[in-house]
């Protein structure tokens, strides 16, 4: 469907990525991985044409409907879901505006008979069967019942966008998508925004859609049960693995622990290839077996190997002051958006370093308790904030706040007060914002990058109770896990607003349940809740010719016979003539000696072939783990060494009998 070739994008000197190819065909379910900042985003907006390449090219049919989803969504806040979601149809709107224009123009022209009238009567004809075809008729069902399936309920469809939260809004987004029936759909973090049920009911859209699809997500979990297919962006390469993402994290390990070893080979080969030419260099005898080296050496393409991203997020709390024992106490606490309830009855009791999870839906008042604790809004009943208790909030939409005119340095200096600004730098180097890096604008950041910079703040203060509403936004697979070590290890209390099971699974050890007006208190970690609720299928909630082998070289081919390494007993002295007699058997030898060097030089090339082919065969990543291959270079790779020594011995058995010949 998607033909790529040879892209490169640059952003200053250095490219984001170069020499990129693939092909996304249909049926297609594309994970594209890389860490934040790699170009996850960029090609995605390359591939659906809001954004042109620094060179290469992307070939997509004509016939081909590509629908994309952003990571930032830019919603008419005066515009009615069902408004927003109509712009779906907006190719049907143009082509119904078309129809009618040519209606009317039918209706008012008299020259019944001329080639023009009956032109338009063609072509009138033509766009309205097309139109009927685009089952223009039933859109408006059709979306309503997209709405519905997504969970709007009729009386939602002529509310204002404004009313809903962002996940809300994802779904409208969705809709407007699925309505489009696309080709191919181009999904940039999908489930930033969806609640548990959400994320549940996209999974299994994606798995039953006919569209191809290319999806940029940090939920392992979602992104595994979506994907049979990876495209990891590394160090300004695209590697495209056939494999899940699971199977490629395994592909990829074993593939750069062979490009190691047969990288250690092959520089082990050069060495003794060069400790030949130098050692026999001058030596007229060798001087062919030289100049063989010399050809083999210049025909080795370098092996390279994947460079690693070693970068990572340090992330530690600062030590905190004790807080009470129990730093939040609700007691019938109620919140109400005029005669609409979010909650009531809320009672429940956070005690001192407990680490606990709000879940839900969207808009059944997770946020709304978390500003009811903060002290942002009013509330009805009793809520108590422990003694001694430092409350340091990390907000949903935090990296959106940051003022995009400033440098990742400015951001943090303007907030830091104290001996903390003379650690800026530190921090920032903690959060690879270090060296240049530190002098970008806020502007240019990708998304991950953002969060990670907002995460600062709440290191410029000690805190012992961390509320944290969906922190693993944006953030890449490495840095979550960071952030999840990091919460584990803090001190103080913790509650966890997030959709992301697996970041939750192991850190939360309570689970509050938000749900009809009420908050339910499970005990155990989230996968024990998703069991108990029973939805637990949520869950389901390198060229080298330097390797080794061994050969069985037999003994009078890996000793020298006597005959051949001393002179014969019969051998005249060095003043005496030769008989004819020994004068023949040694030019037997001599010509048995030659055949067997020729014959080792033979067995040296066909080896050195078949670990070409292997090295070729084993660079590519769905070989990656055929072990019958690797076997196979290993012991190639030790005949060929074993090879090696013993046309050594014979080359120099050969000379040997020449100069005594």
């Amino acid at each position: 469907m998607i033909s790529v070739e040879g892209l490169r994008v640059e952003f200053g000197l250095k490219p984001l990525f170069s020499g990129a190819s693939f092909v996304v065909n249909d049926r297609d379910r594309i994970a594209l991985v890389g860490k934040n900042g790699a170009g996850k985003s960029t090609m995605l907006k390359i591939l659906c044409g809001q954004q042109k390449p620094t060179a290469g090219t992307v070939s997509i049919p004509t016939d081909c409907r590509v629908g994309y989803l952003p990571q930032v969504m830019n919603l008419q806040d005066e515009v009615t879901v069902r408004e927003e979601t109509q712009k779906a149809f907006a190719d049907l709107t143009r082509m119904k505006e078309r129809i009618d224009a040519m209606n009317r123009e039918l209706a008012e022209r008299t020259d019944y008979e001329s080639a023009g009238y009956l032109e338009l009567v063609e072509r009138f004809t033509t766009e309205h069967e097309r139109y009927m075809m685009m089952g223009a008729e039933s859109c408006e069902a059709e979306l309503e019942r997209t709405l519905t399936g997504l969970g709007f309920r009729r009386t939602d469809f002529d509310r204002p966008t404004s009313e809903f939260s962002g996940g809300w809004r994802m779904r409208i987004e969705l809709a407007k998508i699925l309505l489009q029936r696309p080709d191919v759909l181009l999904l940039d973090e999908p489930t930033n925004h969806l609640d548990i049920e959400s994320i549940q009911w996209l999974e299994q859209f994606l798995a039953q859609s006919a569209s191809a699809v290319v999806l940029v997500s940090h939920d392992r979990a979602f992104i595994n049960n979506v994907s049979n297919r990876t495209l990891e962006i590394s160090c300004g390469r695209v590697i495209d693995y056939k494999v899940k993402y699971n199977e490629y994290v395994v592909l990829r390990r074993e593939r750069r622990e062979q490009q190691l070893r047969a990288y250690e080979n092959q520089q082990k080969e050069i060495a003794d290839m060069k400790a030949f030419i130098d050692r026999f260099r001058y030596q007229a005898t060798k001087a062919v077996q030289v100049q063989q080296k010399v050809k083999q050496l210049e025909k080795i393409v370098p092996i390279e190997i994947d460079e690693v991203d070693n970068s990572a997020m340090h992330l530690k709390f600062p030590p905190c002051l004790r807080s009470g024992d129990y730093p939040v106490i609700c007691d019938e606490v109620r919140k109400d958006y005029g005669a609409h309830t979010v909650f009531d009855h809320v009672t429940l009791t956070i005690k001192r370093g407990e680490k606990v999870a709000f879940v839900g839906k969207n808009g059944e008042g997770k946020s709304t308790l978390v500003k009811c604790i903060m002290g942002e809004i009013p509330y009805t009943g009793e809520l108590k904030i422990g003694h001694n208790v430092q409350i340091g909030y990390f907000a949903q939409n935090q990296a959106q706040l940051l003022d995009e005119t400033l440098t990742v340095h400015q951001t943090i200096d303007n907030v830091a007060k104290g001996e903390i600004r003379l650690r800026i730098n530190d921090i920032l180097g903690a959060f690879m914002f270090g060296g240049e890096e530190s002098d970008k604008k806020v502007k240019v950041l990708s998304g991950g990058e953002r969060s990670r910079l907002a995460m600062i703040r709440l290191l410029l203060e000690p805190v012992n109770l961390l509320i944290l509403d969906e922190p693993t936004n944006h953030l890449d697979m490495p840095s979550k896990d960071v952030l999840k070590e990091a919460i584990k290890a803090f001190d103080g209390t913790a509650i966890v607003v997030s959709h992301d099971r697996e970041f939750l699974d192991g850190l939360v050890t309570k689970v509050y349940e938000f749900g009809d007006g009420k908050v339910r208190e499970h005990l155990g970690g989230i996968y024990d809740f998703l069991q108990a609720k029973r939805i637990s299928e949520l869950s389901e909630l390198g060229k080298s010719s330097a390797t080794a082998k061994s050969v069985d070289v037999s003994p009078s081919a890996s000793q020298p016979s006597s005959q051949s390494s001393a002179p014969s007993a019969t051998q005249p002295s060095a003043g005496e003539k030769r008989s004819y007699a020994e004068h023949k058997e040694q030019q037997k030898r001599i010509k048995k000696a030659e055949k067997a060097v020729k014959e080792s030089e033979a067995k040296i090339e066909a080896m050195e072939n078949r670990l070409k082919e292997l090295d070729e065969l084993l660079m590519q990543p769905e070989n990656a783990s055929d072990m019958k291959s690797v076997t196979e270079y290993t012991s190639t790779k030790k005949c060929l060494d074993d090879e090696m020594a013993r046309w050594e011995r014979l080359n120099e058995e050969l000379e040997q009998l020449i100069q005594n010949q």
